[in-house]
């Protein structure tokens, strides 16, 4: 359920509101808008909520039938800006994250971060932890990837996001990166979406290779419901019958998931094609089709890369396409 308020209605009447479904053992979100505030109701016998339809300043109560609650757009009318410290993501500015799949060594990490440092990008990716189909594998490098990362982030001022597999590794993301990010793999890691959801970092969330869009937003509800309301989905793919690509970039989720969700949207087009040479293409079509952003693999070499290779851009590639990428953005109405 949630409850609207007159856009008159003062702070003392919306405590009052707060407070009285509090007492009634309803868990409470507020969500401040430009021009009125949505308090999202969560809990059992949610029929007990219209009682407050009498109070003062309340314009109306209205029940909401989608699973997910906090990450809808009736919950929250305005789109969400994810802050990551400097950087924006959801706002005006198309947020291009990119860097190797994997932490390798420390002069790697350095040149793409240099190169993406003097490109005017803000956030490095780069996988500390890697979890892989075959395990015989590259599995990253862990704790020293991480701070390899860090020192990438001191050096060039960059953000950092990277991913987090399990508990343990959570933990040690969430000391050491900007941004968790939680892979394909675990997006119904229910018990991992529980800890991330208490974690005061943003979090990159990417889409199940097999999961619908209401399964995707109820895995953000459980991160939201849990108390991090900093997530940005990541739409990388899905699983269909076609055999070309590594997996099917639905473009169609972003107009869906805007419509549904306040959450902002970026683009994976690296994990969705599987080839280099067919990430520009679908890059600039998810900022033609509104992405909040990108997250781009780049590796000084890709072909001696350890994970990922083939899909990842060489550094001269990506500079190409960053540069096409902001005369796009601009096309759009946006910034880059």
């Amino acid at each position: 359920m949630i409850v609207v308020m007159r856009h008159d209605a003062t702070p003392d009447e919306v405590e009052a509101i707060r407070a009285r479904l509090i007492d009634d053992g309803f868990r409470v979100h507020l969500s401040p808008g430009v021009e009125r505030t949505i308090i999202g109701v969560i809990g059992e016998n949610t029929e007990r909520v219209y009682g407050v339809s009498a109070m003062a300043g309340v314009e109306q109560v209205v029940p909401v039938h989608r699973p997910y609650k906090l990450v809808s757009r009736e919950f929250h009318p305005d789109p969400s800006v994810i802050h990551v410290g400097p950087v924006a993501v959801g706002g005006n500015r198309v947020v291009v994250m990119a860097g190797p799949c994997a932490v390798e060594s420390r002069e790697q990490v350095m040149e793409a971060a240099g190169v993406v440092n003097g490109l005017g990008l803000s956030v490095l990716r780069g996988g500390a932890y890697k979890p892989r189909t075959s395990p015989y594998s590259f599995q990253g490098m862990g704790v020293e990837g991480l701070k390899i990362l860090a020192e990438a982030r001191e050096r060039y001022g960059l953000m950092i996001v990277t991913e987090a597999v399990d508990h343990e590794s959570l933990r040690q993301v969430a000391e050491w990166a900007d941004i968790v990010q939680v892979g394909a793999r675990n997006m119904q890691n229910f018990e991992l979406l529980k800890a991330v959801g208490q974690t005061a970092k943003p979090v990159l969330l990417k889409r199940g290779m097999s999961a619908t869009i209401d399964e995707w937003l109820q895995a953000a509800e459980y991160i939201v419901a849990h108390g991090n309301p900093n997530v940005i989905l990541c739409e990388r793919g899905i699983r269909t019958y076609e055999s070309k690509t590594r997996n099917t970039l639905d473009l169609s989720a972003i107009p869906v998931v805007k419509e549904l969700s306040h959450l902002p949207i970026v683009i994976d087009p690296s994990h969705s094609t599987g080839h280099w040479n067919w990430v520009a293409p679908m890059a600039r079509a998810a900022v033609a089709a509104g992405a909040d952003g990108l997250i781009i693999e780049a590796h000084p070499d890709p072909s001696r890369a350890l994970s990922d290779g083939p899909q990842s851009l060489n550094l001269p590639h990506l500079e190409e396409l960053v540069h096409s990428l902001r005369t796009l953005a601009e096309v759009v109405g946006r910034t880059l």
